[in-house]
């Protein structure tokens, strides 16, 4: 009994130092290298820095179109993706942006057109998905929208 017990003991020893020669011969410095170089890179990220968070269009006709241009820059270490820019309403549409990398130091825009819908004083939320590392920004547009002259009624005594 004692001889099988030396004998599995002895072929478990034999087994686990192969096993340990044969992972070692495995590792790829060149692995090792893109991993530290992908590691090193996750932590950086684009910033996207606008002009202006907030754009106030002032007094506008009800139902008068009017639109702006938002400017941003990529401050930050990586190119920057946009994915999708979605507005509080279907009266404010964004249009064309770029859906192509941005490099680092770069500039893009987009303008966004607001239909001039609603009364008094209105506030719209844009809000631009990106692979930032907040993962979205949120902007506004302002306006105050003047009656419509031929919306009013006007009762003659």
């Amino acid at each position: 009994m004692k001889k099988i017990i030396v004998g599995l003991g002895a072929l478990c020893v034999i087994a686990f130092t192969s096993c340990k020669d044969n992972a070692t011969k495995k590792i790829d410095e060149k692995n090792v290298a893109v991993a530290a170089e992908r590691d090193a890179n996750s932590s950086k990220f684009p910033v996207m820095t606008f002009e202006e968070m907030e754009h106030d269009f002032g007094d506008i006709e009800a139902r008068k179109p009017v639109e702006t241009i938002f400017k941003y820059k990529n401050t930050g270490d990586a190119p920057l993706v946009i994915t999708n820019i979605k507005t509080s309403c279907g009266c404010t549409v964004p249009k064309d942006w770029s859906r192509e990398p941005l490099p680092a130091g770069e500039s893009g825009q987009f303008t966004v057109k607001f239909n001039g819908s609603g009364a008094n004083k209105i506030t719209k939320t844009i809000t631009v998905t990106a692979n930032t590392e907040k993962g979205s920004e949120v902007l506004k547009i302002m306006a105050f929208i003047k009656p419509d002259p031929n919306t009013t009624n006007n009762t003659a005594h």
